[in-house]
């Protein structure tokens, strides 16, 4: 580790701190999680910014807040709800967890969000990038807040070449952001790091001549700026095939059906759907087949309307999608329903679900 950090002997810690801050301070964006430092404000709009960008999280943070103003009422809050206030975030075991972890917090710390690196960092889906931010941010103590926008700035500041798609390499910007940190204003330090990642240290082409900290910057000067950070690509993604199908009763109502509790999108609401391992079993013949076979449904497809793609971080569905009648009685239950248009607002879809809808609806114009 002592290798990785080498450079940090070259860096000015203190006008290195004092130029990233005050360039934060002058143009820092307007976000409604930094209108105060409320830990929990804090907290929830770290979790919703994982693997979300941030013009995406804003609309959401703010309704979620509206509906969830404090500890307690996410704490009491019925699981449908909490789904439906993240329905289209993606992710849904993150926001699991921040209830979880909400609940935690209001039993045993009487609803106030810890203080401590260890006690903070033993709640559910509380990683220790969440764990700086929160601390940094909301209580003003010097940790690290290391995700992937900081990893970037500080491999080209300091030229560091571990892989960043390795856990291990975290600890080596764990401990190089410890040595930079500022002590007298944390929380504006480790926002100033996010800021720079996200507005002028971006993935590729950085705004190398508008950067408030270039003169501190190794790989600038070293001309690589372009080359760092390092990082491994990932595994291929796996393609799915899907039919899915809008299945309506004698009055018009939909079928709708809840996913499982566990695995992936856990307890949201979808359309009756089947996976299609071989390309003949698209025929709509087969289709129907499945319906009957897999989800005990007896249906008639009336025709294909279209085709829905979705991404995972892991997986790519492709998914045909029908319209038809259900032909056998739907025994309502927890996980099948009948409903209306309107009723439908009320259950959490996921996104490629919300897109056949969607589909569904331009068709019928």
């Amino acid at each position: 580790m002592l290798n990785e950090l080498k450079n940090i002997e070259k860096i000015k810690i203190n006008e290195f701190q004092n130029d990233l801050i005050s360039w934060f301070k002058n143009e820092q964006r307007d976000l409604p999680w930094r209108k105060d430092k409320d830990p929990y404000k804090v907290w929830v709009s770290e979790i919703m910014l994982q693997q979300t960008r941030v013009d995406t999280v804003i609309p959401y943070f703010n309704r979620f807040i509206e509906w969830f103003p404090t500890i307690d009422d996410l704490a009491k809050a019925e699981e449908d709800k909490i789904l439906k206030a993240w329905e289209g975030l993606g992710y849904y075991s993150r926001v699991r967890n921040l209830q979880s972890a909400v609940r935690e917090v209001k039993e045993k710390y009487n609803g106030v969000v810890p203080n401590s690196p260890e006690e903070i960092a033993g709640l559910k889906g509380v990683g220790p990038y969440t764990a700086g931010a929160v601390l940094s941010i909301a209580y003003g103590i010097p940790e690290p807040a290391v995700d992937g926008n900081v990893m970037r700035v500080i491999s080209r500041i300091l030229s560091i070449w571990s892989d960043i798609a390795k856990p291990a390499s975290r600890k080596i910007f764990e401990q190089a952001v410890r040595h930079l940190i500022s002590h007298e204003d944390p929380s504006s330090f480790n926002q100033a790091l996010m800021e720079l990642g996200a507005l002028v240290c971006t993935p590729t082409s950085p705004s190398c001549l508008l950067c408030p900290v270039r003169e501190h910057c190794q790989a600038f000067e070293e001309g690589v700026q372009e080359e760092l950070p390092v990082k491994t690509k990932k595994n291929k993604t796996r393609h799915v095939e899907l039919a899915a199908a809008l299945l309506f009763d004698e009055n018009g109502k939909i079928v709708i059906h809840k996913r499982p509790s566990n695995g992936l999108l856990a307890n949201l609401w979808e359309f009756p759907n089947v996976e299609i391992i071989h390309s003949l079993e698209h025929e709509r013949g087969k289709v129907v087949e499945q319906f009957h076979q897999l989800l005990d449904l007896e249906v008639q497809l009336e025709k294909a309307i279209g085709q829905i793609e979705h991404v995972f971080s892991h997986l790519i569905w492709n998914i045909r999608v029908y319209t038809g009648e259900i032909t056998s009685v739907i025994q309502e239950s927890e996980e099948w329903k009948l409903v209306t248009f309107e009723e439908m607002q009320e259950y959490a879809f996921p996104v490629p679900h919300q897109k056949m809808f969607k589909l569904f609806l331009e068709q019928k114009k």
